[in-house]
């Protein structure tokens, strides 16, 4: 088993300790492969957001991180979180649970770094699906 990092991420963490939150949190062998799934799903979110919420969740995360989240434009088709998950797992060569256990193993952690305004805004603004990448209950409005 892993040691288990600190229980309180904060604005100040470094990437250092993102990685190994997510190699804890995702049970990953190795610090490379936690940095590997933290760069494809932090790099395929960044093309789903809008500017302004890619900037602003930019501005939550260690430097190496915010990098990788504004590495691309964000994309004119945006997905739903599964369509997200099937994505990332077709360009990454995994399958779509493998991906889709990489991606929460992330965006939990960047949850808890963007704070619950920052988090509770981008959700709006995506598509169905993404809530429950990003460890929260997907609440729907009964028709």
């Amino acid at each position: 088993m892993y040691p288990q990092p600190d229980q309180s991420p904060s604005a100040g963490m470094t990437f250092a300790h993102l990685l190994e939150r997510v190699r804890y949190d995702g049970a990953y062998p190795t610090r490379q492969r936690a940095e590997e799934v933290v760069r494809a799903v932090l790099t395929a979110l960044g093309g789903q957001l809008a500017d302004e919420d890619r900037l602003a969740l930019a501005a939550c995360l260690p430097a190496e991180a915010a990098r990788a989240i504004t590495s691309q434009p964000s994309d004119p088709e945006v997905l739903n979180g599964w369509g997200f998950v099937n994505e990332l797992a077709a360009r990454t060569g995994g399958t779509p649970a493998t991906t889709r256990w990489d991606t929460g193993a992330v965006l939990t952690t960047v949850a808890h770094l963007a704070g619950d305004a920052l988090l509770d805004r981008i959700l709006t603004r995506l598509p169905s699906g993404y809530a429950l990448l990003f460890g929260r209950a997907e609440l729907t409005q009964a028709a």
